[in-house]
């Protein structure tokens, strides 16, 4: 490129970055843009701007007085030919203003759907490609689980492979059930779950991990809780605590002797 001389491409960008010059005689007319814009529906009020969309072409704009489409704009397209002076209405149409009231965005019900929110009654389908699931039948990628023949298949379609297994662990252990949950840090430090009786340990990979509360006296029983999790329910909590009646502390013995007869 020679020195002094613009470079076509940057000289194109320009061009095309350019904003157009708006066309005097299509923005007079504003009559004509109403008139396309009351032929197109109701609400018209008030003329709110006009803008340059290109060479001959500007959209006038109108406010919407209808009830319920506050900051939503009429919008009338005009355009006209070279050397003409006449305007011809190119299209009309309804338009959301910068602060137009607008329904949120769509979002499909299978995104929107949470975890536990299937509920007595309710059907949810998975999908065949569900990424948490794999097929049975084929050879499983838990090593924990290859010499059990109903992890391999028999009897199911499909069993939850390495991916389902690391989310579903994340999520219990992250959850009510897991270590940090307030009834297990309030619990003594050594009644930990994996230590408990009451422990009934998953299958397969998850074993070492979680298992099954199985204390009747428990609020945990008869859920999944994770090794490290406790409670003060724990089959050995006598080892922890004090719990004889001198470990007890006691209140004050009050005696109420309002309405008592004396003899």
């Amino acid at each position: 490129m020679l020195e002094g001389v613009p470079d076509s491409s940057t000289a194109a960008a320009k061009t095309r970055t350019r904003k157009p010059r708006l066309d005097r005689a299509l923005a007079d007319a504003v009559d004509q843009a109403r008139e396309a814009a009351e032929e197109a529906g109701d609400g018209i009020g008030e003329h709110l701007s006009v803008e340059a969309e290109s060479e001959r072409v500007v959209t006038h704009y109108f406010e919407c007085t209808l009830p319920g489409y506050r900051g939503w704009r009429w919008a009338v397209v005009l355009t006209r030919a070279p050397r003409a002076r006449a305007a011809t209405v190119s299209e009309s149409a309804l338009l959301p203003g910068p602060d137009a009231l607008r329904s949120p965005a769509w979002v499909p019900w299978a995104d929107r759907l949470q975890g536990g929110e299937v509920g007595t009654g309710e059907v949810l389908p998975t999908d065949d490609d569900d990424d948490r699931l794999m097929p049975a039948y084929q050879l499983s990628d838990d090593d924990a689980v290859e010499d059990i023949a109903y992890e391999l298949g028999l009897g199911r379609e499909r069993v939850m492979n390495r991916e389902g297994r690391a989310e579903t662990a994340q999520r219990w252990y992250d959850g009510d059930r897991g270590p940090t949950a307030p009834i297990a840090e309030a619990a003594p430090a050594p009644a930990r779950c994996g230590t408990c009786g009451f422990f009934m340990p998953l299958a397969g990979s998850m074993r070492l991990a979680f298992g099954a509360c199985a204390n009747l006296y428990s609020s945990e029983d008869a859920r999944v809780v994770s090794a490290d999790h406790g409670c003060g329910a724990h089959s050995q909590i006598s080892e922890f605590v004090d719990t004889t009646p001198q470990g007890v502390e006691k209140s004050e013995i009050v005696y109420d002797d309002e309405g008592s007869e004396i003899l």
